[in-house]
């Protein structure tokens, strides 16, 4: 009940903010002021910021909800030019109220060369993550009021990360940034990693991080707020390597990790979009399941298809179910096709998505982790599907199946029926 409060809740502040929208003055200049102004504000909204005058108001912050936490509320922010062009402060504090517990993290940044776009940042974060999760340092920031998978995400770990970064770019179309980090991991969960003889229920890391994201056929503009990405081109790329040193600030582990993404999309003369994307990731060395990789799964463990019924999400495999799978080296591939929407009326256009997704992976010493059961995709996972989106308000639906290698004996058990919520700021 409380879950789906927070979700009415979540919608109502996407439709809110899609209404803040006022009529434009007679003057041809104020016309083109309010326009330049409605804009900006709704380049910030969508990004996730609600702008004041020193301060962006960080809308990731304000309600989500998962199996953990429950309801979980703060409040952060950023500081804008008005506060100062060199220097950025950061910050936010948010309660889980079923684990009872703050989370929060501080930060800054200052700026060392402005044609280059060079920041310096320093951090310190005290706050859950996802097992098995993994992001790019050099992806944009994506924003969404809600978060599907978050809903029904209850596999977390608690992490105290002290880190220092740097930010530069390369060339228009070259970004990159660097990272080193000491990280000490608890799972909230029981969970346990024994190698050469010795067990480890918290972990204590010092990582290096290295990114670089490659987008040879965008097309990039130099402004005073620095280089803007005017058009997108595809396809893109993206690379990051990740070394953890033993011993270093008294780091348990020594491993490393590579990862990849290239994204390649084509837009048809009739409004239809082509969209593969392909993943991978490689561990090696002696790492614990927090560091490991999932496929993004989004389906609860849960008896009957309306039991399972909640929110799509955008690139998870919807039949997959949470904790199902873990793996120290995979690749997904994942194919949309967007029709070209149904111009029933001005206003409603729904739209078919097609979608086909698979996933490969393996682990080695799977006895290295105890009290946890998964399996791993060595057999190769296929699902597929489509989405009507845009029936109403945003609204729409849609269905997968899962066939293949881990095809399951109850029918019911491989369909996945879901609603989905789109929005365009």
């Amino acid at each position: 009940m409380l879950k789906n409060f927070v979700l009415f809740i979540l919608i109502l502040c996407t439709s809110l903010a899609q209404s803040q929208i006022t009529p434009v003055p007679k003057d041809s200049t104020a016309v083109n002021d309010s326009i330049v102004k409605k804009a900006e504000f709704l380049k910030q909204l969508g990004n996730g910021f609600l702008p004041t005058k020193y301060i962006n108001l960080d809308l990731r912050y304000l309600l989500k909800f998962n199996q953990y936490e429950g309801l979980r509320t703060g409040l952060g922010g950023v500081t804008n030019e008005n506060f100062s062009k060199k220097y950025r402060i950061n910050s936010y504090v948010v309660y889980g109220f079923r684990d009872h517990t703050f989370k929060y993290s501080i930060g800054g940044g200052f700026r060392i060369a402005e044609k280059t776009n060079s920041w310096v940042n320093l951090s310190y974060t005290d706050d859950l993550q996802e097992t098995g999760s993994s992001a790019f340092l050099t992806d944009k920031r994506f924003f969404s009021f809600f978060e599907p998978r978050l809903l029904n995400i209850d596999l977390f770990h608690r992490h105290i990360t002290k880190a220092v970064s740097l930010e530069h770019q390369f060339a228009k179309n070259l970004l990159s940034e660097t990272q080193f980090a000491i990280s000490n991991i608890n799972p909230t969960y029981n969970y346990a990693y024994t190698v050469n003889g010795n067990t480890f229920r918290e972990f204590h890391l010092s990582t290096a991080k290295i990114a670089f994201q490659w987008s040879p056929f965008s097309d990039f503009e130099i402004t005073k707020k620095g280089i803007i990405e005017k058009k997108e081109g595809y396809p893109k790329f993206t690379l990051q390597y990740t070394k953890s040193f033993k011993d270093i600030f008294e780091s348990n582990f020594s491993f490393s990790k590579i990862d990849f993404r290239t994204i390649y999309q084509i837009k048809h003369k009739n409004d239809a979009i082509t969209e593969a994307t392909i993943t991978g990731g490689f561990a090696n060395g002696n790492i614990p399941l927090t560091n490991l990789y999932h496929a993004y799964p989004n389906n609860i463990t849960k008896e009957t298809i309306l039991q399972r019924f909640s929110v799509a999400g955008i690139n998870s495999f919807e039949t997959m179910y949470f904790n199902e799978f873990f793996s120290d080296r995979f690749t997904t591939f994942q194919f949309k096709h967007y029709v070209s929407p149904f111009k029933i009326s001005a206003r409603f256009k729904p739209q078919l998505v097609l979608i086909t997704r698979y996933a490969v992976g393996d682990m080695s010493h799977v006895e290295r982790h105890e009290n946890i059961n998964f399996g791993i995709l060595d057999k190769g996972y296929s699902e597929s599907g489509f989405e009507i989106n845009k029936l109403l308000f945003g609204f729409g639906f849609s269905f997968a199946y899962r066939y293949g290698g881990y095809h399951l004996p109850k029918i019911e058990d491989n369909i996945a029926f879901k609603f989905t919520f789109n929005v365009n700021l």
